[in-house]
């Protein structure tokens, strides 16, 4: 295997980069001048426009970022606490820092080789306004404490798809506990053209929270293909509005929003996944 380059560059260096967690790979978008794009073990994981932190390449953070400002509209001055369980090159960190400049955010990334890199590389904003904490997402969110988030965005992925323990009714439950009465959880979901994945995934957020929201292309939702689906749950009801549903679908992929009516339908019958049962006996006791 061909070894990999050291990090020690405080500028993008295309090439091949051992991290923690495996091999980070970093080229250039042939088709943006300062344009760069970070595939994680083979799988295609950011897009960073360094010119404008506000230009978002992957869809379903376009998704992502309509949904949080139909909510919280882009150039407000509220601070908006956001937590990202998943890091990668932090494409929504940096939109999220331009859109809303008082924002206070907090990066999960496991790797820390790629957290280290992938700040000096991109020119990241430093704490208050962004701070990468290295840590398991599902043990740092349960250390957080009550109502302390506006928005969690789920997006971790390992050897293409979500760490199980990320996607049972119990952590949603550890989400909806972190967030204000205002709060979002937002999850991307990956699914196979069977949907289990996606319906078993919103089946568990539908049971902790009140209100829940979809929103994948048609051909995803009618499962013609594997692809990303953004499931949200919330304490309060979606806006759903006239605004967003417009950009929603006009994206380069289209898109649509379910609302809490046909996300409920959508799940019909699946059940969500939940935690091991702990193993009888394996309690330790205080003698």
């Amino acid at each position: 295997m061909k070894q990999g380059r050291s990090i020690q560059s405080a500028q993008p260096v295309e090439g091949v980069y051992q991290v923690d967690q495996g091999t980070a790979v970093l080229e250039r978008d042939p088709d943006l001048a300062n344009g760069w794009l970070l595939r994680l073990n083979g799988v295609q994981s950011s897009h960073i426009d360094l010119d404008d932190p506000g230009h978002l390449s992957f869809e379903y953070m376009r998704w992502i970022a309509a949904l949080v400002e139909d909510r919280w509209p882009a150039g407000t001055t509220e601070r908006v606490r956001l937590l990202h369980l998943g890091g990668a090159a932090c494409s929504l960190a940096r939109y999220f820092h331009h859109t809303h400049p008082e924002s206070r955010q907090v990066v999960v990334e496991l790797d820390a080789a790629l957290a280290a890199v992938v700040r000096e590389w991109f020119g990241l904003p430093r704490a208050p306004f962004l701070r990468l904490r290295v840590g398991e997402a599902r043990e740092v969110t349960e250390s957080l404490s009550p109502a302390s988030r506006d928005v969690i965005i789920r997006d971790v992925f390992t050897q293409g798809g979500t760490p199980a323990p990320l996607t049972t009714q119990e952590f949603a439950a550890h989400a909806a506990r972190v967030l204000g009465p205002d709060g979002i959880y937002m999850v991307n979901c990956g699914s196979a053209p069977d949907l289990r994945e996606a319906r078993e995934d919103a089946a568990g957020i539908a049971s902790i929270f009140p209100h829940v929201a979809i929103v994948a292309d048609a051909p995803m939702l009618k499962g013609r293909r594997y692809g990303n689906v953004i499931i949200a749950g919330s304490h309060r009801p979606f806006e759903g509005s006239a605004a967003m549903v417009r950009t929603l679908l006009g994206g380069a992929v289209p898109a649509r929003y379910l609302n809490d009516d046909e996300v409920r339908e959508f799940i019909r019958g699946a059940q969500p996944r939940h935690d091991p049962a702990p193993v009888p006996g394996s309690a330790v006791t205080a003698s």
